[in-house]
């Protein structure tokens, strides 16, 4: 398939330092050697090209010989984080063992925009406990309206009401209204549909859709093409690339869930050629030569070129 090069810009950048909220987790490193590559590197340490370029703050596979390289990282114990230059929200969601849909679901957002500074929930759960009732409060550097709404239990859209906000910015200083809050949290919302699910229901919307080589629109698509637009349109930002490339980016996996990948060996070149995105009992839905489909991993064609299973 077709590779363009394309730089993903998804952090709005104010040259600033940020520290997160979230306690620091211990990482094990290694030094680059000559002639080792990302793909080398995650191979031996047992995790994908994606994790290590999502660790490491790096935006190419280039790396240099005595380059320290983190290869693995613990689960922070904090539920919030503070944007660093360089981060994306498939980036935080990677670090953190959670959806980009959910990232923005608990933070109120509804594009992939961040600001160095910014303070996200990176979990859903939040224990019950009295809430301080306060009638004003001032903005201090990192907080977010997410962030102070949870805090004091109270909705960012009554903060923007009671304050006549039009957006969600603010600025350290500034003194915002609130209204008495309640002694215990309130119940959770309902569960919106999972980022799996969107997936699967955007591709499958593009059932009959042309093939088209390099296409990467609702006007054609090749198999990796069709990849990328599903992942970007549902909210998570990823490169243009082949499907080999995608294949070295993935984790790999045995037991595929719904959203995973399917890639495909030899199908019309040697090596990695072909993938989809796998929607459960044996079935998985990919830009053919024929146009987009759903067709079964195990049928008598795939089965034969068929390779593994995947995920960003």
């Amino acid at each position: 398939m077709k590779k363009t090069n394309k730089t993903l810009l998804t952090v709005v950048a104010t040259l600033a330092i940020a520290t997160g909220f979230s306690t620091k987790a211990e990482a094990a490193s290694y030094t680059v050697q000559s002639g080792d590559s990302l793909w080398s590197i995650a191979q031996k340490h047992n995790t994908s090209v994606a994790n290590l370029k999502s660790i490491n703050n790096l935006s190419t596979n280039n790396i240099y010989i005595n380059q320290r390289l983190e290869t693995s990282r613990t689960a922070t114990t904090g539920s919030y984080y503070t944007v660093k230059y360089g981060d994306s929200l498939w980036a935080i969601a990677s670090k953190h063992g959670v959806s980009v849909a959910n990232l923005k679901s608990w933070n109120n957002k509804s594009t992939n925009t961040l600001y160095v500074g910014e303070t996200l929930a990176v979990s859903g759960s939040t224990t019950s406990q009295p809430v301080q009732k306060i009638t004003a409060y001032k903005v201090s550097s990192g907080d977010s309206l997410f962030f102070i709404a949870k805090r004091y239990s109270v909705s960012v859209s009554n903060l923007k009401s009671w304050n006549s906000l039009s957006s969600n910015t603010i600025y350290a200083g500034q003194v915002l209204q609130m209204q008495e809050a309640s002694q215990s949290a309130p119940a959770p919302v309902k569960q919106e549909a999972s980022y799996a699910e969107k997936l699967v229901a955007e591709a499958k919307s593009h059932v009959g859709t042309p093939y088209l080589w390099a296409g990467t629109a609702p006007g054609g698509f090749d198999c990796s093409g069709f990849i990328y637009y599903v992942h970007n349109k549902v909210g998570e930002t990823i490169s243009r690339t082949s499907a080999a490339n995608y294949y070295n980016q993935a984790t790999k996996v045995s037991n595929p869930e719904v959203g995973d990948l399917v890639f495909f060996s030899d199908t019309y070149k040697p090596g990695i050629s072909h993938m989809g995105i796998y929607v459960g009992n044996g079935e998985f839905v990919h830009a053919s030569s024929s146009g987009v489909t759903v067709s079964k991993v195990n049928s008598s064609y795939w089965g034969k070129y068929f390779t593994g299973y995947g995920k960003f």
